[in-house]
């Protein structure tokens, strides 16, 4: 039997892909909010909205950086599966879907530590990631949204 996915019409970057799963993964555990709705993914920098009632204190932005890093420091496989969506909605959040995805899923799993649908590139070990960076943050008021902009420092 022969997987039918989605086609998928953008390559990314891995390292700074694989990164935005670890960022989401990190933002949902500490603060409860829903992992990013709005991502500009790309190799030199990257931004992610979330959507959070108060804007974090610099103190909770310097976690998420560091518990980022703390995660890819695990040196963690990064693995994917493919299964069916009945199969997949009680392991991972399915309302990012779009109408017409595919039956089967491909799940990409950052060890223990996140499982999302995905049909993106990605590293096959967080070690291949390099130093997550905050670069700046803003938070708006009316949306209640935080925007994160970050990048990637390469390993030498």
């Amino acid at each position: 039997m022969k997987l039918q996915l989605n086609d998928h019409n953008k390559e990314e970057y891995p390292p700074m892909h694989t990164v935005e799963h670890i960022l989401n993964a990190t933002m949902v555990s500490t603060f409860g909010c829903p992992r990013s709705r709005n991502a500009h993914i790309e190799r030199k920098k990257s931004k992610c909205d979330y959507q959070l009632p108060v804007c974090p204190m610099q103190e909770e932005i310097q976690a998420i950086e560091n518990k980022v890093n703390e995660v890819i420091s695990q040196n963690l496989p990064v693995t994917a599966e493919f299964m069916t969506q009945e199969q997949a909605k009680n392991i991972v959040d399915l309302s990012k879907l779009p109408a017409n995805a595919s039956e089967t899923l491909r799940i990409i799993r950052i060890g223990d530590y996140d499982t999302c649908a995905c049909i993106g590139t990605h590293v096959s070990n967080t070690s291949e990631i390099g130093t997550f960076k905050i670069i700046s943050y803003d938070y708006d008021e009316d949306r209640k949204t935080l925007r994160l902009r970050f990048k990637l420092i390469e390993k030498r």
